[in-house]
């Protein structure tokens, strides 16, 4: 998998570090984050997002190739975090499905290096295509709960642009 550069607060400097020396992206072929959604599968969304920026979002998701995946890193981007008001996204399951949540505020390079081996393991078993294909919606895989238990798995997420 070849991930796409999708950083967006604090949790993107713990993505940067698993792509680091230490952590070591490099073991699974993921040393390269992607400039281009066309060169990449895997979208990491590392933080949260705005309302202005989710457009972006899902214009960048929608660009890129089939089979794609996505990561939520962070209580953030899963539903919103602390800040529950009106200029962030509750959730980026809003705006494109998602396949694995990695919880932690933020989230270590440990934790995104096990979701991103959850996701392998996924896709090796052909689970998430399975999953895909009876409701067209991202797996939702969880991969733990923190101390506050927020991680959800929602089995069909809204979708901007597409019909209900």
């Amino acid at each position: 998998m070849w991930p796409a550069t999708f950083g967006l607060a604090c949790c993107a400097i713990e993505m940067m570090a698993a792509g680091a020396a230490d952590y070591d992206l490099a073991r699974f072929g993921m040393e390269v984050f992607r400039p281009s959604p066309r060169q990449s599968d895997l979208m990491i969304v590392a933080g949260r997002v705005s309302q202005k920026m989710a457009p972006v979002l899902r214009q960048v998701y929608d660009q890129m190739m089939e089979p794609k995946w996505v990561i939520s890193m962070g209580v953030c981007a899963s539903t919103g975090g602390m800040f529950n008001n009106y200029a962030i996204v509750q959730g980026v399951d809003e705006i494109v499905p998602v396949d694995v949540y990695a919880p932690g505020c933020p989230p270590g390079p440990q934790t995104l290096i096990h979701a991103i081996l959850t996701l392998h393991e996924q896709v090796k078993n052909g689970e998430i295509m399975q999953r895909r294909g009876k409701n067209d919606a991202g797996a939702g895989i969880e991969l733990g709960h923190d101390t506050a238990g927020w991680t959800q798995s929602l089995p069909n997420p809204t979708r901007i642009g597409t019909p209900t």
